[in-house]
Formats: C-alpha cells, sequence, structure tokens
C-alpha cells in the first residue's frame, strides 16, 4: 500500500478532486498555503494499492497545468521607503509524494 501526498494549486482541486472521486479513488482534503506566495493549496492524501498508484498520478498530471501570474514583488530598500513592481511567476501544478504505508487500519 502506498500513501500519495499532493499538494495541489487551490485553481486546480476541483477537478483533480472530481477526477480522483470518478476513478474509485478515496482521499482526504487539507487546505495549505504555499511558503513562496503564501497563496492557497489543497493538501490530498491518497492511500491506494501500490497497483493503482500510476493511475493516481496520472489523473494528478492531467488535471493539473502550470500557468503564469503576475503578482505584486516589494524589494527592500535601504531608505524607509519600499519599491513595489509585477513580476511574472510560475504557479499551478501539483507536488506530489509518494511513500510507503507500513500499517493501514480502517476503524
Amino acid at each position: 500500500m502506498k500513501m500519495i501526498t499532493a499538494i495541489v494549486n487551490k485553481k486546480d482541486v476541483n477537478e483533480v478532486s472530481v477526477a480522483l472521486t470518478d476513478a474509485g479513488f478515496e482521499f482526504t482534503r487539507m487546505a495549505s498555503s504555499g511558503g513562496f506566495l503564501r497563496s492557497g493549496n489543497t493538501t490530498l492524501l491518497i492511500g491506494t494499492d501500490d497497483d493503482k498508484v500510476e493511475a493516481a498520478l496520472e489523473l494528478i498530471r492531467k488535471n493539473c497545468s502550470k500557468r503564469t501570474e503576475v503578482v505584486p514583488s516589494v524589494i527592500a530598500s535601504p531608505i524607509p521607503t519600499a519599491f513595489s513592481y509585477m513580476t511574472e511567476v510560475t504557479v499551478g501544478g501539483a507536488i506530489v509524494f509518494v511513500t510507503d504505508v507500513v500499517r493501514f487500519e480502517k476503524m
């Protein structure tokens, strides 16, 4: 058995969740936030059999898209004024960890 921990952008999580549910995967959703942009994410905990891991990963891949967004950036200055400018960053997609499950109990 494996545990898939998928950190999914908030704009992609509904599509990913529907696809996983339609394919028969059970999972837990937890709100989370990213460190770089402090933007909203959702962490999905998906417990599955070893032979279904690739199918779950493919569903996540198909339903998460990387895209660019323009966000404000602040440059700190030794002068008590901060300068702000817009910068383009890549967001979206997913970060996925697959780990072995030593023990599983459904209570």
